[in-house]
């Protein structure tokens, strides 16, 4: 059985300094394909709508074109943040969307089966680049489901990392946003903050196909497809 994992879950009107306000018309996108995660001094609350001040010294990178780098839409934007210690990695997804399509069941800690199949923000997470087809993957939904997975050649398992979460929905302004706290453990045996792990972040929506897949770093492959560990962009972690 999967160790339950806390949520902190509302919907409610959001202000403008706590979601990204990209507006529609605008280009977005981050050009760089390095994602920074700032150092914490100490563990971070999370609370995805009433932020720590901390996550505003973490750089922003930015997307909203599909997984093959094409068709943009600022109303898709998707916002992510990083912060670290070595007890845990820190995320922060801020979404824009036009439609929601949401599981409306789960296991008892918010644990859902294919979660991809619906609405859902995602990490792929690689501390050992040199592994190319192993890494970790995430993914958290408007509504607050969670699933965290071990993806290797053989059989897909479930990773057990630990994590916890907060997540607030505004159906008001279109916006939800997401917190994750991933422990260390369940990344690497031997956290070195001196490493540059291989990462990749993704958005998908929308009800029927053709769905909506978005990428940070585009995959170019034919159809919708975010397992391709060569295109992963980096992470490096500040001291």
């Amino acid at each position: 059985m999967l160790r339950a994992s806390p949520i902190i879950f509302g919907i409610l009107i959001l202000s403008g300094s706590l979601m990204s306000q990209t507006k529609p018309g605008i280009a977005c996108g981050t050009a760089a394909s390095e994602i920074v995660a700032t150092r914490l001094g100490s563990a971070v609350r999370l609370d995805a709508g009433n932020p720590s001040p901390d996550w505003e010294r973490a750089a922003p990178i930015v997307f909203c074109a599909d997984w093959q780098g094409k068709n943009p839409d600022p109303q898709r934007a998707t916002t992510v943040r990083a912060l670290w210690s070595p007890e845990a990695l820190y995320l922060r997804y801020e979404c824009a969307y036009r439609e929601l399509n949401l599981f409306p069941d789960a296991g008892a800690n918010g644990r859902r089966d294919h979660l991809w199949d619906r609405d859902v923000a995602e990490a792929f997470l690689q501390p050992d680049p040199s592994r190319e087809r192993y890494y970790k993957e995430f993914e958290v939904s408007p509504n607050g489901l969670w699933i965290d997975l071990d993806i290797s050649p053989g059989p897909l398992t479930d990773l057990q990392s630990g994590l916890t979460r907060s997540v607030v929905l505004d159906q008001k302004t279109m916006r939800w946003a997401a917190e994750l706290a991933i422990p260390m453990r369940a990344l690497t045996a031997h956290f070195d903050p001196h490493a540059v792990w291989r990462v990749n972040f993704f958005r998908i929506e929308g009800q029927h196909e053709p769905r909506h897949y978005y990428a940070w770093q585009p995959t170019h492959t034919p159809k919708p497809n975010f397992h391709v560990p060569s295109a992963f962009g980096r992470m490096r972690f500040a001291p």
